[in-house]
């Protein structure tokens, strides 16, 4: 678990391949104090588990789920990455809540460079659009961030100076691709809502949708 307020911008110093897989070290500093093998590390917004530590650097393993679907799998030397240690215990929540599963990747649409706050806008991705409200909480590179404005294809967050300076969207660019997951309270919320609407078609004679044809589907069977 993880508050989306960063503890340190990283640099990918390496991605090796290792068959659908791969190692991805990282130079880093501060977030190695106390970290141990195993340990949890959000690295731009994707919760890997450390596997090696070196003099100002870190080494995770990362699953083939993690470089399909997040953009850890066009890390390249040099890149920017955010850091954040496992939330401890006691600690203060900066941010929100955030699990560190990157729910889809979104793209910057545009920047908009303002005095003294910027807005960036980004593609909504269909998995997330019904988790995504203004006000509400999202995490973009494991940044945790308030969305401004919701629109049908796109929505909007404001980003303080702070946040650019200490941030790796110190570097952003239209085109840039990021990794997007939605405030787990909505993304509850709205899986409570379909199973409700499930249990009344149940109750009405209707199919939940849990059948055994789909349960052989699935491999349970």
């Amino acid at each position: 678990m993880f508050t989306g307020i960063v503890e340190e911008v990283g640099v990918v110093r390496r991605l090796e391949r290792r068959g659908d897989g791969g190692r991805l070290t990282v130079s880093a500093h501060k977030v190695l104090e106390g970290t141990n093998l195993g340990d949890s590390i959000s690295v731009s917004g994707a919760c890997l588990t450390v596997v090696d530590i070196g003099v100002g650097q870190f080494t995770v393993d990362c699953m083939p789920e993690t470089l399909t679907r997040t953009t850890l799998g066009e890390a390249r030397p040099g890149v920017l990455v955010n850091l954040e240690r496992a939330l401890a215990v006691g600690e203060r929540i900066g941010g929100h809540l955030v699990l560190g599963h990157v729910d889809a990747v979104a793209e910057v649409l545009a920047v908009r460079r303002g005095a003294p706050a910027w807005e960036i806008v980004f593609s909504l991705p269909e998995e997330i659009k019904a988790c995504v409200a203004p006000k509400g909480s999202i995490a973009i590179d494991g940044i945790s961030l308030t969305v401004v404005s919701v629109y049908d294809y796109a929505f909007t967050v404001g980003i303080i100076p702070f946040t650019l300076a200490e941030t790796s969207l110190r570097t952003v660019r239209e085109g840039l691709r990021v990794n997007v997951e939605a405030d787990v309270l909505a993304r509850y919320v709205q899986r409570a809502l379909g199973l409700g609407d499930q249990i009344g078609s149940v109750a009405q004679g209707g199919s939940s949708g849990l059948t055994e044809d789909f349960l052989r589907r699935q491999g349970f069977l």
